[in-house]
């Protein structure tokens, strides 16, 4: 397959590194000369079969591509758009951005003005991000044994859908369906808000040099992702603001529900009530995968299987069943 990927950071470098690696014809792109150098001497590094190709303009990427993957901050979106709509690419296309209602809409409204909007598009979302970011840090396994959403709404084409799962299941990803709507809503709560979490922990204790001092495996842990970029943690909560707005109310709900439970007669056994559920959550995550199910390869069946917990490991070759997993709930 001709792949072209436009941004070369961690998620898009990961990306050239695993389709190139698994055989595909891949071409990137990105806006910093710097990184396109970087991109053209690792390939450089590598046996002929693993090599990509770095273009030095959008135009190209997609002249032959039969997929175009976008891998751009929100923020840029808008003008990769603009560029690809007037190299007349008319293939099928698809992006990695961690909140989808924007980039549908972004997508919908640059393809309106295209003279030959022939493209299909889904969105997409590898859960597979680190705290470093760049092509530096890029890793060809990164995807393996992810969750890969991949939005099947109402319009979307369920063979450009198929496609593109079967692509990157074979990458080692496990493909969820669901609608953008939904994935913005639960990301917000297992993601988003989570950095900004990670932010206010690691602002708390700024400036206490004792707590720095003391401070172990649970502020290592609970502030990893406070090492994100600024830009992008602004860009993915602000881009799903509403969302976010919902999930952070219902944490603050339950933080509160923590101080009332400090103001008890008895603040240990309050406490230790409060914590209750959220210990068997974490303890019971990750699910089990449960057993592999043979499922049809219909919209309404998968979504059903998002729903649910599902994923999906590989899709027939018939495209008629994909094999699905259903996991077992403990909680």
């Amino acid at each position: 397959m001709n792949i072209a990927v436009i941004g070369l950071g961690l998620i898009g470098g990961s990306l050239l590194r695993a389709l190139a690696g698994a055989g595909h014809q891949v071409l990137g792109f990105d806006a910093d000369p710097a990184v396109r150098a970087t991109a053209r001497d690792a390939a450089a590094r590598l046996p002929a079969r693993a090599r990509w190709q770095v273009t030095g303009t959008i135009r190209d990427a997609a002249a032959e591509a039969d997929l175009v993957v976008l891998a751009v901050p929100l923020t840029a979106l808008h003008q990769v758009l603009d560029a690809l709509v007037s190299s007349g690419f008319h293939g099928l296309l698809t992006d990695v951005t961690s909140v989808k209602g924007p980039v549908r809409e972004a997508v919908a409204l640059r393809l309106s003005r295209a003279a030959n909007p022939v493209v299909g598009y889904v969105g997409g979302h590898p859960m597979a991000g680190r705290e470093t970011s760049g092509f530096a840090s890029s890793d060809p396994a990164l995807f393996t044994g992810c969750a890969w959403v991949l939005c099947l709404d109402n319009g979307v084409s369920l063979d450009d859908w198929l496609t593109l799962a079967t692509l990157f299941t074979e990458l080692g990803a496990r493909v969820v369906p669901a609608t953008t709507e939904e994935h913005d809503r639960a990301v917000a709560s297992v993601s988003h808000v989570p950095h900004l979490v990670a932010n206010a922990l690691a602002a708390c204790a700024a400036d206490d040099l004792l707590a720095l001092t003391l401070a172990a495996g649970s502020f290592r842990d609970g502030t990893r992702v406070a090492a994100t970029r600024p830009e992008l943690v602004g860009a993915m909560c602000g881009g799903n603001a509403d969302a976010v707005r919902e999930a952070l109310d219902e944490l603050r709900e339950r933080l509160d529900q923590a101080a009332k439970a400090l103001d008890q007669r008895d603040p240990v056994r309050a406490v230790r009530e409060w914590v209750a559920e959220g210990h068997a959550a974490r303890r019971a995550w990750p699910p089990d995968p449960g057993r592999p199910e043979r499922v049809p390869a219909q919209a309404d069946t998968l979504l059903r299987l998002g729903r649910a917990g599902g994923w999906i490991t590989t899709v027939a070759p018939d495209r008629r069943t994909v094999t699905g997993f259903l996991p077992v709930r403990t909680v």
